[in-house]
């Protein structure tokens, strides 16, 4: 049995241990040679640490890495920024697989989940594309248990997530679902797929995460960064007397507010209205909720949610479609599966759409929800996906040149789906972005940036109208 070089039963003692990582790799760290051909291949960072640095066989139990010091080792990618210099999570970062038959009988104190990560020892690498993972520079290490405020929010999202799984649905689990705590795919492929109970609907595979923008949160905390760039919405009683429910805290501050125009809020709220500035509407959604305008709001930041401002014209229909940013032609058609596409994760958040309705001549704050597209509408989106990752895969692009030199596509529009839809999404025709493959009837190597658009028909039917 081998000499630890640390003290199990101490935090600190593996805390110190931990340490020795920063600004170092596995492979000055770890004896290499005890490492065989596959793991040097194809072991992640995570594994070789707990086991060789750490030397913990590798398990799946519901207890803690280190159940004498209540701790639960997880390891992390993190990019740097280009501009600052910060450090930003390149991902979630995820927990343990969840166990849908275990998880419908648990309660929140006692779960699987809290036994295992009330503490977590954090070890977090640089992330350089092409570089064994032995050779990633180890950039953060610390402790990290949840804050009172924070472990409310995460409760009510466990409790979300049980909720669906206990009523047959963990086939329609969404990231979107929850705030600060996700339920992630976690698996090879689309194929990774486990029963649930009270359904006979097979369902994907996933697993407990924190959502990318805790994980920042996260990070600023351990490394001492306070900039003062955040505002917060939640105030403890508040977020107790809405039962821990960020959503019906968040528009409970909309309510006093409905039927009145921009101007007619900025004035109740001390604030100026420009009706020709950009960021007016965001602006004004800081204010409502006691967020100063220079400040991003925190728990948006760390639930990743989208704010979406849409105005609706007198027939009830949004003034436009809904556009997400311009993909990459080379990187939509190496993305390996749905599940891991760009779109479908970006579908997968949470939303907070806010409408401003044209009745009259006059604008108002019509109505204000938190939303995330449910399971089928996804399947529809994942169609527009499949056919335009098909098409530029074939280099079939342009579908027609006219003489005044205005192109055409094959990519799916708005009549052929329900829910979305691609376009163009740049500046101008010089805007562009290199294609994989040379266009067909072109010759084009790049072309127009274009993006997925979710349609102002399916914007009016399954979320205005719903609400």
């Amino acid at each position: 049995m081998i000499n630890l070089p640390y003290d199990p039963s101490s935090k600190e003692s593996i805390l110190n241990y931990a340490l020795r990582l920063v600004d170092s790799t596995l492979r000055e760290s770890v004896d290499i040679s005890a490492l065989d051909q596959n793991q040097l291949n194809k072991g992640g960072f995570g594994q070789i640490l707990e086991k060789f640095y750490f030397h913990k066989e590798l398990d799946s139990l519901s207890q803690p890495d280190f159940p004498e010091a209540g701790l639960e080792l997880k390891s992390g990618a993190v990019k740097k920024l280009v501009r600052k210099g910060e450090l930003r999570a390149k991902e979630r970062l995820v927990l343990n697989i969840i166990n849908y038959d275990e998880l419908i009988s648990q309660n929140f104190e006692t779960s699987a989940f809290y036994t295992k990560n009330a503490e977590l020892l954090l070890v977090f690498h640089l992330h350089e594309k092409g570089i064994n993972v032995l050779d990633f520079v180890v950039k953060l290490v610390g402790i990290w248990s949840f804050p009172d405020e924070d472990l409310r929010v995460i409760k009510h999202d466990w409790e979300l997530i049980q909720h669906k799984v206990v009523s047959g649905e963990a086939h329609t689990l969404s990231e979107g679902d929850t705030f600060y705590l996700g339920a992630c795919t976690k698996g090879a492929n689309a194929k990774s797929v486990r029963s649930q109970p009270n359904s006979e609907i097979p369902a994907k595979q996933r697993a407990f995460s924190l959502k990318a923008g805790y994980v920042n949160h996260i990070l600023a905390k351990i490394s001492g960064v306070n900039d003062g760039s955040f505002g917060k919405i939640i105030a403890t009683p508040e977020l107790e007397q809405q039962g821990n429910d960020i959503e019906q805290l968040v528009i409970s501050k909309f309510q006093p507010h409905i039927g009145k125009s921009p101007e007619e809020i900025s004035q109740l709220l001390g604030i100026d209205y420009n009706e020709r500035a950009k960021h007016r509407f965001a602006m004004l959604t800081k204010a409502i909720m006691g967020v100063s305008r220079e400040k991003e709001i925190e728990e948006f930041s760390k639930a990743d949610v989208t704010i979406k401002t849409i105005r609706i014209n007198e027939k009830n229909l949004p003034c436009e479609n809904l556009s997400f940013p311009a993909f990459s032609y080379k990187d939509l058609i190496n993305e390996s599966s749905w599940e891991l596409s760009s779109f479908n994760q970006t579908l997968e958040k949470k939303f907070l759409f806010i409408f401003f309705k044209k009745q009259d001549g006059k604008l108002t704050l019509d109505r204000v929800l938190f939303w995330n597209m449910p399971y089928l509408d996804r399947q529809e989106a994942r169609h527009v996906w499949s056919k335009t990752k098909s098409l530029i895969k074939q280099g079939m692009i342009v579908k027609k040149v006219t003489e005044k030199q205005v192109y055409k596509t094959y990519f799916p529009k708005k009549s052929e789906n329900r829910v979305a839809h691609v376009r163009p999404h740049a500046r101008n025709r010089q805007d562009t972005f290199p294609l994989p493959f040379k266009d067909k009837v072109t010759g084009f190597s790049a072309y127009m940036k274009h993006s997925f658009w979710l349609n102002d028909t399916y914007i009016r039917d399954e979320i205005y109208l719903k609400s």
